[in-house]
């Protein structure tokens, strides 16, 4: 891989300098920096581009990169690492100088105004404005490892599958192993398990998205009042429903998440699921506005409510675990708490998420 180029100093450019988005607003000047750069000519063809936001976690997020490093394929592909920490910029450092190694090309840029959202939308217009063949862009966190095939079952979903958004699974892997019975449980659980079309995606956890998406819904792709709360990639996905765009499940591209114990302990399991069911019923409330909207999702919070002992019973018995057997009501609670504005924010203090 070629030598890479790394800026003195963080510099703001804007799509004005690096080439416009035809029929996209980009905010102008931008508000992230960029780091460390690939030299252009190395990422002028480039049409796949990896996103990776991260938060004071150097040593997962170099594994993270690694693993993407190590992908099978031989498919030519860039990657832009986004700190979401705006003071010691840990992260950006540790990729700044895996990039000057060689083992990526791309650009480590920094959105210092902290939140998910926000990282992503920053990510996102950085692969638009400064990749000019651009045709997808996929993502992973920096608490999970791709396997050797993720990139490759991706890309080759994408180009035969009747779809413009993927998801694929992501297994967890608890750091206390006696707690992986977990893994079953709805919070850690992928949403399908065989690929092929899917009604849906909820997490940007394990993504592709094809780039007409991007455009078409616009900017700020994810809305950044979800940045602390969460919620912010079902609710992108959920508008992405409505403009007609089509969803795919890819199993093969699988990743494997780092549970940290905290994640094991029933509070943050509990506020997870709280948290799940106030996000949908805030997007279902966002779709059908007005108060005809609100009374039906009111209507089928309360369903599910009164529907939550029995569901409960049989996914508690199916698990054989009662832990497990109170998703349900903690779901329908979390939307029942959401309508008087309760709402937990479980992203403000990342280091306890």
């Amino acid at each position: 891989m070629s030598a890479m180029q790394r800026l003195p100093e963080p510099v703001t450019t804007t799509p004005a300098t690096k080439g416009r988005v035809a029929g996209l607003r980009l905010p102008s000047p931008e508000p992230f920096t960029i780091l460390a750069s690939s030299p252009a000519a190395t990422l002028e063809g480039v049409a796949t581009v990896v996103c990776v936001p991260t938060f004071r976690r150097p040593d997962m997020l170099e594994a993270t990169l690694r693993s993407l490093a190590a992908q099978q394929g031989g498919h030519d592909f860039a990657i832009i690492v986004v700190e979401n920490e705006g003071s010691a910029r840990e992260g950006a450092a540790r990729a700044a100088a895996l990039l000057e190694a060689g083992l990526f090309k791309g650009h480590v840029i920094v959105e210092p105004r902290q939140g998910n959202c926000k990282a992503y939308n920053a990510a996102w217009s950085c692969a638009l404005t400064r990749f000019p063949a651009l045709e997808q862009v996929l993502g992973i966190d920096d608490d999970e490892i791709a396997e050797p095939g993720w990139l490759d079952a991706f890309l080759k979903a994408a180009a035969a599958a009747p779809a413009e958004l993927f998801g694929g699974a992501v297994t967890p892997v608890f750091e206390d192993a006696r707690r992986g019975w977990l893994s079953a449980h709805p919070v850690f659980r992928s949403h399908y398990s065989r690929s092929g079309p899917a009604p849906l995606l909820y997490s940007s956890a394990n993504y592709l998205i094809r780039r007409q998406v991007l455009e078409r819904l616009g900017h700020p792709f994810l809305d950044e009042s979800f940045d602390f709360t969460g919620g912010g990639d079902a609710d992108f996905f959920a508008r992405a429903k409505a403009a007609g765009f089509r969803f795919w499940w890819v199993e093969e591209a699988a990743q494997r998440e780092t549970m940290p114990a905290r994640r094991s302990e029933f509070g943050w399991i509990a506020a997870r699921a709280l948290r799940n069911g106030a996000i949908s019923a805030a997007i279902e409330r966002r779709a059908r506005p007005g108060l005809a909207g609100r009374l039906r999702t009111l209507a089928r919070s309360l369903a599910l409510l009164a529907a939550a002992p029995w569901r409960g019973l049989a996914l508690g018995w199916r698990t054989g675990s009662v832990l497990i057997g109170l998703y349900h009501a903690q779901v329908a609670a979390g939307r029942l708490m959401s309508e008087f504005g309760v709402w937990g924010e479980q992203y403000r203090k990342p280091e306890k998420n």
